[in-house]
């Protein structure tokens, strides 16, 4: 037998490998574009977090407490 040859793969296999790498594409694209604009305007990309401001994380977790989403 040759071991070479790699088995079939099934669509749904391939289709989530294709929609996986447009996502990466998607995202690399968005962080390009959003870059530019920082650029054109001076900023900074990602933006730069105030000291002392609360992170979007414990944000989330107080809203989870009071039952909200």
């Amino acid at each position: 037998m040759n071991s070479d040859i790699k088995p079939a793969r099934s669509l749904r296999e391939i289709e989530m490998e294709v929609l996986e790498e447009g996502r990466e594409w998607t995202r690399r694209r968005l962080e390009q574009k959003l870059q530019e604009e920082a650029n054109r305007h001076g900023g900074v990309f990602p933006p730069q977090r105030e000291k002392g401001a609360p992170s979007q994380a414990s944000n989330d977790a107080s809203a989870q407490r009071r039952g909200r989403r």
